[in-house]
């Protein structure tokens, strides 16, 4: 887009040069249209009399004939040629025009040039042109959207203090699956709304919850310090709050959980994913033996929607290998990116195998990528010997493709067996 803005403004640059130029370098001047037609009138003469010497020869004319013809030719051409050519006198005009016009060709383009850079806005244009080109090709191909993002976050580099830019980076690395990139654009996003501390803080979330989904659902020091910086601005900051209840939920620290999920539903009675939060809470509190406080359960279609009915087994040749207490990880992706974020992920032990689970909006990592949204997802439920969430050489792994569907027909559950061991 810079070349082309460039090679726009040298073109009209050009065009005007040319009205200037043309005149100073094409002109002729009186003195050589003059000598044209001098010698237009030469050549007229000696053709005519070459003319009459042949018919004279010839016998066509006589000696008197030829002799009357050629004083009269002799006569008009002395009318039309003076023997002594008037000598012009030089314009005096003509250098200067031509220094002037050769100062114009060096001075315009140069100085138009450094004008710009000095008082232009051109760093604002492209980012401006960056964000709306990535506005209008949302159903492109992702190599088009990562090289729009990445002329984008160069014009940042420039220009930093656009908040509205590093908001779209953002937003656009977690499209692209790029998180720790997303993370960076939302901590930048938080230094230059630093002084609204609510503002920042969300960016801060945002960066937590893009360093979650790079760790695959691990609280690395990346996502705590995220966390502890956004709830040092903000305790209330739903994204950290949202993060930690996962996270609670996960560790089987149900208690927990709760509060934190709880208090999202106090602060945000508006956000958009209420109805996953509250169905959170109350699975929460079913896996705690306990009833909802009145007011806490959700609607049923709010708890459940869309998702995967599982039975997860373990292959019986493994079940002497694997403790009780090891910890099991089932997580499902979007079958179209098997290697992208979860969508739903959930935490067990191998003791509570034979498990029959249903996954939905429930165990959504985040409000912005839910399973409900999804057609087909691929499921891996994984036994971890480390218990961290990313495969290790010995873990037990089992996977299914699977359609999301409506829970009237969910019937009946998908069937998950571990049976493989990692190796690598």
């Amino acid at each position: 887009m810079t070349d082309t803005f460039w090679i726009a403004g040298t073109v009209l640059i050009l065009v005007a040069l040319a009205f200037v130029l043309y005149p100073v370098f094409f002109h002729k001047p009186r003195a050589r249209l003059e000598a044209d037609l001098r010698n237009q009138n030469l050549l007229a003469y000696r053709t005519r009399l070459k003319e009459l010497e042949n018919e004279h020869e010839a016998g066509i004319l006589d000696d008197e004939s030829y002799k009357q013809l050629k004083e009269e030719l002799a006569g008009a051409m002395l009318d039309d040629v003076p023997e002594e050519p008037v000598t012009q006198r030089r314009v005096p005009g003509r250098r200067s025009a031509m220094v002037v016009a050769l100062l114009a060709i060096l001075v315009l383009p140069v100085g138009t040039y450094f004008g710009y850079q000095e008082w232009g806005s051109m760093d604002q244009v492209e980012q401006f042109l960056a964000m709306q080109e990535m506005n209008a090709t949302q159903g492109d191909q992702t190599a088009r959207m990562a090289a729009l993002a990445d002329q984008l976050r160069k014009r940042l580099e420039e220009s930093p203090d656009n908040a509205d830019g590093w908001a779209m980076l953002g937003q656009t690395y977690m499209r692209l699956e790029r998180y720790e990139q997303a993370a960076e654009a939302y901590r930048r996003l938080a230094d230059v709304v630093s002084e609204d501390r609510n503002a920042s803080a969300v960016a801060l979330g945002l960066a937590a919850q893009a360093n979650y989904f790079a760790s695959e659902g691990e609280m690395t020091p990346a996502v705590t310090d995220a966390i502890a910086a956004a709830r040092a601005l903000n305790p209330d900051e739903v994204n950290a709050l949202g993060l930690m209840g996962i996270n609670a939920f996960g560790q089987q620290n149900y208690r927990e959980a709760i509060e934190y999920w709880q208090r999202i539903t106090e602060v945000a009675p508006d956000h958009p994913q209420l109805g996953a939060i509250r169905g959170g809470i109350e699975e929460a509190y079913r896996r705690l033996g306990e009833t909802p406080p009145e007011g806490v359960a959700s609607e049923p279609q709010q708890a459940a929607g869309p998702g995967v009915s599982l039975r997860v087994s373990l292959d019986e040749g493994l079940r002497q290998q694997v403790a009780d207490n090891t910890v099991l990880f089932i997580f499902a992706r979007p079958a179209a990116a098997a290697g992208g974020a979860p969508v739903a992920v959930a935490r067990m032990t191998a003791g509570d195998l034979p498990a029959e689970i249903r996954l939905d909006d429930r165990y959504a990592m985040s409000p912005e990528s839910a399973i409900s949204a999804q057609q087909d997802v691929v499921v891996v439920a994984r036994l971890s010997r480390s218990g961290s969430v990313n495969p290790q050489p010995g873990d037990w792994e089992g996977r299914v493709e699977a359609e999301v569907l409506p829970p009237a027909e969910a019937e009946p559950p998908v069937e998950l067996v571990i049976n493989q061991e990692l190796t690598n």
